[in-house]
């Protein structure tokens, strides 16, 4: 890493960097070693950039595919990359706790992986605050690779094979109904439970809100399971609590990081957050997992 200044902002991943200014065309060689930082560091924040939409679409192009907006593409067919995080509407109003836009993004509350439901999970989320609340509105963030590192090796080794359902009805129908169109366009799903970086060969466990049941296993024992390395994974010491500040430009793994909203009174505060997503390369199934060391 030359193009940047790098500070640590936990022990366990995550990085704060600062120099190149990403509204400029970026070059081959800054993409590349934006690329490795993400696979060192899982969660990046640039602060003080201030992306417009533009600059936004084209670094997450320059990162891979864009993901199409899967909310907008269910219920209306729609492709779009943009999601909008927060309470403020296009014409700048504000909507607040009782609206159905509020309600329906207090799923985003619930520890989870982007579109882990999705066949083709995503790569890295990029988000750019515009607007922040004077209080809340925090984001927290925790690693799947150092909760697999923190198991025994005889649980990793058991957990290696299994294959997790993940289901986008079974997670968002605990907050709010979930439209038939926009279900029928997410049906459950198999990924890994446990998933190997393709560069570096870090494991990590990959669940979350999404993740509803072990394949083969009743429901029931799935819980147990998964409940059981959720609480290991979200442990009040691995937890990075993200205090946004408007500028700033954050890039997550979704491969390896779960992270959850803090929850913001809407009713009293502004909220702007624009979001978007790299396509991964493929159903995780596919992935090749590396043996461990001990193997």
């Amino acid at each position: 890493m030359t193009a940047f200044t790098i500070a640590s902002v936990h022990d366990e991943f995550g990085a704060r960097l600062t120099g190149p200014d990403l509204k400029r065309p970026l070059t081959d060689a800054l993409v590349e070693e934006i690329r490795d930082a993400i696979d060192a560091y899982s969660f990046l924040v640039f602060p003080g950039q201030h992306l417009q939409d533009d600059q936004q679409l084209a670094l997450t192009r320059a990162l891979g595919e864009p993901e199409a907006n899967h909310v907008t593409l269910g219920t209306t067919g729609q492709v779009e990359h943009f999601h909008t995080i927060g309470n403020v509407m296009e014409d700048g109003t504000k909507y607040g706790n009782d609206h159905q836009r509020t309600v329906f993004q207090t799923g985003n509350n619930l520890w989870h992986s982007d579109s882990s439901f999705r066949s083709v999970p995503t790569f890295v989320s990029i988000m750019s605050a515009h607007e922040v609340p004077a209080q809340g509105g925090e984001t927290e963030f925790v690693s799947g690779r150092a909760a697999y590192g923190r198991l025994p090796v005889d649980e990793q080794a058991r957990l290696d094979p299994l294959v997790c359902i993940h289901d986008y009805v079974y997670s968002r129908s605990k907050v709010a109904p979930v439209s038939e169109s926009h279900a029928a366009s997410l049906p459950p799903v198999r990924q890994r439970l446990v998933r190997a970086n393709p560069r570096t060969g870090a494991r990590n466990i990959y669940i979350g809100s999404h993740a509803k049941e072990i394949e083969g296993w009743n429901h029931d024992e799935s819980r147990v399971l998964l409940d059981a390395l959720l609480a290991e994974a979200t442990r009040p010491a691995s937890i990075y609590r993200h205090p946004w500040q408007a500028g700033d430009l954050v890039i997550w793994d979704n491969r390896c990081l779960l992270h959850r909203g803090a929850g913001y009174d809407a009713d009293a505060y502004r909220r702007r957050m624009r979001q978007t997503r790299v396509h991964g390369i493929c159903n995780t199934m596919e992935e090749a997992v590396p043996p461990l060391a001990a193997e």
